[in-house]
């Protein structure tokens, strides 16, 4: 992982499919996005269309995904698609959207990434920003918790507790690095529980889900021909959703996260809690397309202090 210039997509690339929740066909056409932009979000099929910037800020719904909003419009189930973005070290995107949702496609990132990969990668003219932790920071919601720390890289380590004989409790750590996440995490899917789902479905959720884009857990098995992708499908897909919804910080992270029974709400928090708090850290860059490239891991006077 090392600094550099920031990025954007060759061309344009387009995803069609259900959305998971809503389920409804929508098609998603990203374009490419000039240095500091960020990732924007239009909705094409609104009159006049509306401009959702996906950033922590714009976030008004993290009930079982995380939605962005503006203005009353809405963009729900971002987190895969901003994962494969960050995973990708893409900075600068737009997505023309003619729906509410992004679509689920397999319940992975693995199909953005692909797509992202397929058409590739640009480097603009300026240098990406990298938000450096200097001092912990820890949300704590009932027994749910999340902390970051300072770290010479990105880290996500995430212990996951579910009472159930299935899926029952993993842990995993990542060190991020583009190929890692491309091998090890995109492909990790959305999971549930059978006995939820007519629930959720009663409530407006879900309407979209099924064996093709989810990974659905019985009383005694996973009901998906195949079965899992990773013996520890479940947590890798929570370090997944991590990485997309940390992304909404605006900027590459370089921190320890260190989740317990964590989620797209606790995500959220921890993001707000990050940006509430600029003691606690700084913004790291190069100073220009001519210098030499700021490299990982970070050492002094990058960090005040560091835990590999």
């Amino acid at each position: 992982m090392s600094m550099a210039l920031q990025k954007t997509i060759k061309n344009k690339v387009m995803f069609s499919g259900i959305g998971l929740h809503s389920g409804k066909e929508v098609t998603m056409t990203l374009r490419p996005a000039d240095a500091g932009t960020g990732i924007s979000f239009h909705r094409i099929d609104l009159s006049p269309s509306v401009s959702i910037e996906a950033v922590a800020g714009n976030v008004v719904n993290t009930r079982l995904s995380t939605t962005i909003g503006k203005g009353g419009a809405v963009v729900s189930t971002i987190e895969h698609l901003m994962a494969a973005l960050n995973g990708c070290g893409i900075d600068n995107v737009h997505v023309d959207i003619d729906g509410p949702e992004v679509p689920i496609m397999d319940g992975s990132a693995a199909p953005f990434v692909r797509g992202l990969k397929e058409i590739g990668v640009r480097t603009l003219s300026r240098p990406r920003k990298f938000l450096v932790i200097k001092k912990p920071i820890t949300v704590v919601d009932g027994d749910k918790k999340i902390s970051i720390i300072p770290s010479r890289y990105f880290r996500v380590s995430f212990d996951m507790r579910f009472n159930h004989p299935v899926v029952n409790n993993q842990f995993r750590s990542m060190k991020f690095s583009d190929e890692v996440f491309e091998r090890d995490y995109a492909p990790a899917r959305t999971f549930g529980f059978l006995m939820e789902v007519e629930t959720l479905k009663a409530n407006g959720l879900a309407r979209g889900g099924s064996l093709d884009n989810a990974v659905v857990i019985g009383d005694d098995g996973i009901l998906n021909e195949g079965g899992l992708r990773y013996d520890d499908e479940f947590v890798r897909h929570k370090i997944m959703d991590s990485v997309g919804d940390l992304y909404l910080a605006g900027y590459s992270l370089v921190g320890h996260v260190k989740a317990y029974k964590s989620g797209h709400d606790l995500n959220h928090k921890l993001v707000t809690e990050i940006l509430a708090r600029p003691d606690c850290w700084k913004l790291v860059e190069t100073a220009g397309a001519d210098e030499t490239p700021l490299t990982f891991p970070l050492s002094a006077p990058e960090l005040a202090w560091s835990e590999a």
